[in-house]
């Protein structure tokens, strides 16, 4: 006869109660306030379960009650459940007061785990700064290397810029009719465009 693999890990048991009690125990959505004594009905449901000890069992359903999907469903007048998933009593306003307190100040851990681990780490939090931003002291600025073109002077061959959105690219001319130049980018794309978006 094999051996009995013991749970060790509360996730694991959190699982396994999940599976034998689906009624009672969610992993995901929303979670459904536990009727008061419910180690005890546990603890005789599983007494010849040799997958879990009381003690895991215990410290599992700590685990579970401190998780914030349980604590948020912890709300006054919210009803209680048994094993089987049948109603088991009425939250009262003093347990859901505890249980808001306890999710309060789970995310105010979480919070601050959060804010220790950037200022630890301040490198991977901050976005590198635009080498050619046209930001300067929060106003925008010109570029002073824009200068406008004359269409008489342009020749199938010139090298230009093309203003595109907020920033510039270089191109080469192609062909020049009338009000607009024909210009391939650098990345292969052929548009044609007006004199005022053309720079030298």
């Amino acid at each position: 006869m094999t051996e009995v693999q013991k749970l060790t890990n509360n996730k694991e048991i959190i699982a396994y109660l999940a599976e034998k009690f689906p009624r009672c125990f969610f992993l995901e959505g929303e979670a459904r306030p536990l009727k008061i004594g419910i180690f005890q009905d546990l603890a005789e449901a599983l007494a010849d379960d040799e997958k879990v000890s009381k003690t895991q069992l215990r410290q599992a359903l700590r685990l579970y009650t401190a998780g914030w999907c349980y604590l948020y469903a912890c709300k006054e007048g919210a009803e209680r459940v048994d094993l089987q998933g049948n109603p088991a009593g009425i939250l009262e306003k003093e347990h859901a007061e505890h249980a808001a307190q306890k999710l309060a100040e789970s995310k105010a851990k979480v919070a601050e785990k959060r804010a220790a681990e950037r200022a630890a780490n301040p490198k991977t939090n901050k976005k590198p700064a635009r080498p050619n931003s046209n930001k300067a002291n929060g106003k925008k600025t010109n570029r002073p290397n824009l200068v406008a073109v004359d269409l008489a002077t342009l020749t199938q061959g010139a090298t230009v810029k093309v203003k595109a959105g907020n920033s510039t690219k270089r191109a080469v001319v192609l062909e020049v009719v009338k009000d607009n130049v024909r210009v391939e980018l650098e990345n292969g794309l052929t548009i044609s465009v007006t004199a005022e978006r053309l720079f030298a």
